[in-house]
């Protein structure tokens, strides 16, 4: 991110606005992966499960997601789903739009469709491909959007590869090793990121990591860092992994960021993950890198969140008496 972006997005913060947006841009998805928290029945709460929600196409879906964005001035956007390319035809008018508009875009795939060949040339385009493990792994729970089908999709393309770490992969020796291996011998991939998985409270899902576990992955990550220069797994991150927020209300990623329903109208709380997710357990990559930055002090006395938070309480007064607001 650039520096006049930073300065910018702090801008937006004291006046209690939220500098990053994500959008469920459809509730559609070809795949049925095991553990995707966006299909869980609490995720969207009261709202109902997202393939019951209405969704836009055409011009109505374009209109609408240019609203949000001209309403809401967001520097960075999130275009997640459902399975986002199944709007390619909306995106292929969107995208262009949104970086002659400065807004940077990172679109969240499985990469299950071509992506189009022109939308390498879009400078504020970021791909982040979903990768659930080695192949042996990642085509059983992802299918169709196999690693061979992934390949073919994503050439001519620079990606991010963003692999969330589950049980199933835990305890298998050199698992992470040939992971990166395949990825960063890859020309097509620029970044390596990985999650954990992040459960609801009470979830009992088999993709759940125990403590030992994720305290096991970590080590194993922090020691192959020098040998694979793309996995992007700073120190501040591994922190924030280890000592996650406490609540949503502690996790600056949540308090800077307006997820938006697949209709357009929603916002998912507390976070991305929506119903109630077990922070004790977060492993969400953006959670743990601001919160390890917002517990950072200025000058050595006041720690960046609670910067923040006396900001965000000073810009809704504001709001309140000037009558505006940042609701969908």
């Amino acid at each position: 991110m650039k520096k006049s972006d930073i300065i910018r997005g702090w801008g937006r913060i004291l006046g209690g606005y939220k500098p990053m947006m994500s959008i469920e841009i459809t509730r559609e998805c070809p795949l049925r992966c095991p553990g995707c928290y966006a299909y869980q029945p609490e995720h969207l709460g009261d709202l109902g499960p997202l393939r019951t929600l209405a969704d836009y196409k055409g011009q109505q879906l374009i209109d609408g997601v240019l609203a949000l964005v001209r309403r809401h001035r967001p520097i960075h956007l999130s275009i997640v789903g459902g399975e986002p390319l199944v709007r390619f035809r909306e995106l292929d008018v969107l995208l262009p739009r949104l970086d002659k508009m400065g807004v940077e875009v990172q679109l969240v795939t499985s990469a299950v469709r071509p992506i189009p060949e022109h939308w390498a040339g879009i400078k504020a385009l970021h791909l982040a491909v979903s990768i659930d493990g080695l192949a042996r792994d990642h085509d059983v729970r992802r299918a169709p959007a196999t690693y061979e089908r992934i390949l073919r999709n994503i050439a001519g393309h620079t990606i991010i590869v963003h692999c969330t770490v589950t049980k199933q992969m835990v305890g298998q020796a050199d698992y992470f090793r040939e992971f990166l291996d395949f990825w960063s011998g890859r020309s097509e991939v620029r970044k390596i990121w990985f999650s954990l998985f992040t459960p609801q409270v009470g979830e009992q899902a088999e993709e759940i990591l125990t403590s030992a576990d994720r305290s096991s992955v970590l080590d194993e990550l922090a020691r192959l860092r020098p040998q694979f220069p793309k996995l992007n797994l700073p120190d501040v991150v591994i922190d924030g992994y280890i000592d996650p927020p406490k609540s949503p209300e502690d996790c600056l990623f949540a308090r800077t960021t307006l997820s938006v329903t697949a209709d357009l109208k929603g916002e998912i709380t507390p976070c991305q993950f929506g119903g109630n997710p077990d922070c004790s357990q977060c492993g969400c990559l953006a959670s743990a890198g601001l919160n390890s930055i917002s517990a950072h002090r200025i000058l050595g006395v006041l720690p960046i969140g609670s910067i923040y938070r006396i900001s965000e309480r000073i810009g809704r007064a504001v709001n309140s008496i000037s009558g505006t607001s940042d609701a969908i």
